[in-house]
């Protein structure tokens, strides 16, 4: 597992310094950029129901809040360590930079099975990780979210245990993701999901038109992992006309319906019984493996679970037309190399998920102002966000790959080979960060005031 999660880091990082070569930054910006501001490593005590004490470990990092106070979930899951928290803090640097949100990137959790917790022992867990990280966290320092395996009562607590330790003072700003009755924002449940349809939406009548016409018939989606933004994405282009959702997954198995899956009775089947099973959804449905989803010939794929889900192994048999990451770094670099190459599309993780980090910026200023928005009005705020930050991102890339001497020289292009989506998104998110750190000056002017 270290191995793997090692390897997370190092393809966050890979993708900074390929940025950097893009974009002809400052070398010291990378040089900032390539560690976190600062790491918490934290012992997590926890009275167990039998009696017994339990000591997990926590953790928080927060990367760099150079653009403002830095924003990001907490997981709760066996396999969190410090490089997975670290890569993902990385990420959330540059999803908030790349929304165009006045936010750094942070990540924290526990490492635990919390399906193998009482509802008890989970209330204990989380209030002593609260109380760990009370003074690392603040509504002007470092603001967490749900992730992984936690929720908006979770959240709950911690915020609790932080305004017990700052005198009982009421700061709903320190955490999002809470509860609508505790000042949470209508609008959060389904906020990565919808972004990401947000985006999609935009693609068709933009960049994609002809591929997501549906001239030819609806446009058939496969839809890999059906967790909370799973479910979403699958509801909400299965209730799109110009959309068939022909497949979806969750960890174990799959269903698949060339007609349309439903997915409504897909939700339900899943809340009875913790999974997806054909012969209860029917309707025509039939079983199919997770990974053979992937392979699909759909003209959308959407993965939507866990991270390298297409690899060097399997990428030379996917199918679809185009790829939209609504999970963290479900397509590995050699895979996103290769897809380049055969003119697939992938939108990238740090756009096409950035809803959740959208609605949640929403949600800390209404609980700094007190203004309280409807659940119409942050769908229609978070769509001109979508909107915005994807046709910032298309007109970068057009100015990259039209210009040979301009942003990435000639030599520079042919070095690191076709030029993606993904690229741009980092080149954008780059070069905001990069002016945000040396608005207080660079090596240029005090190498320059040195020689005065």
């Amino acid at each position: 597992m270290e191995a793997e999660q090692d390897s997370r880091l190092k393809d966050a990082l890979g993708n900074l310094h390929r940025a950097g070569k893009i974009a002809h930054v400052d070398p010291e910006v990378l040089k900032v950029l390539s560690s976190p501001k600062e790491s918490l490593i934290t012992a997590v005590p926890v009275r167990m129901d039998s009696g017994k004490l339990e000591v997990f470990r926590g953790y928080r990092v927060r990367w760099n809040d150079a653009r403002g106070p830095t924003k990001g979930g907490i997981r709760f899951h066996p396999s969190v360590c410090l490089d997975e928290v670290s890569a993902l803090a990385f990420w959330m640097t540059f999803k908030c930079a790349v929304a165009d949100i006045p936010f750094g990137g942070a990540k924290g959790g526990v490492a635990c099975n919390p399906r193998q917790l009482s509802p008890s022992e989970l209330e204990r867990l989380s209030r002593s990780y609260g109380r760990s990280i009370s003074l690392v966290i603040g509504p002007d320092r470092d603001i967490p979210a749900p992730d992984v395996y936690t929720n908006t009562r979770i959240m709950g607590w911690i915020m609790e245990e932080y305004e017990h330790t700052h005198g009982g003072i009421r700061q709903p700003a320190v955490i999002t993701g809470k509860a609508v009755a505790q000042g949470g924002s209508p609008g959060r449940d389904d906020a990565t999901a919808r972004g990401a349809y947000y985006l999609i939406k935009e693609m068709e009548t933009s960049t994609h038109r002809e591929l997501l016409s549906g001239a030819n018939g609806p446009i058939t989606v496969a839809i890999h992992g059906f967790g909370n933004a799973g479910q979403h994405i699958a509801r909400l282009l299965a209730h799109d006309r110009k959309y068939r959702v022909v497949a979806v997954c969750d960890s174990r198995t799959g269903v698949f319906c060339r007609e349309g899956v439903d997915v409504d009775r897909c939700v339900e089947v899943k809340a009875e019984t913790g999974a997806l099973d054909a012969e209860r959804v029917g309707h025509g449905a039939t079983s199919l493996e997770p990974t053979a989803l992937l392979l699909l010939s759909v003209d959308l794929l959407v993965p939507a679970a866990i991270e390298n889900v297409i690899h060097s192994e399997n990428v030379g048999q996917i199918k679809a037309r185009l790829i939209v990451e609504l999970a963290n770094g479900p397509v590995s670099p050699e895979a996103d190399r290769a897809l380049a190459s055969r003119n697939v599309d992938v939108i990238p993780d740090i756009l096409a998920n950035s809803g959740g980090v959208i609605v949640s910026y929403y949600e800390w200023v209404q609980s700094r102002t007190g203004q309280w928005w409807s659940a119409e009005q942050v769908h229609e705020r978070l769509q001109a966000k979508m909107v915005h930050a994807y046709r910032a991102l298309f007109e970068l890339l057009q100015r990259i790959r039209a210009s040979p001497t301009g942003t990435a020289s000639a030599e520079t292009d042919g070095a690191l080979g076709a030029l993606t989506f993904r690229d741009a998104a980092y080149v954008l998110s780059l070069q905001r960060i990069a002016a945000a750190i040396q608005a207080t000056g660079g090596s240029a002017f005090f190498e320059k005031r040195s020689h005065m």
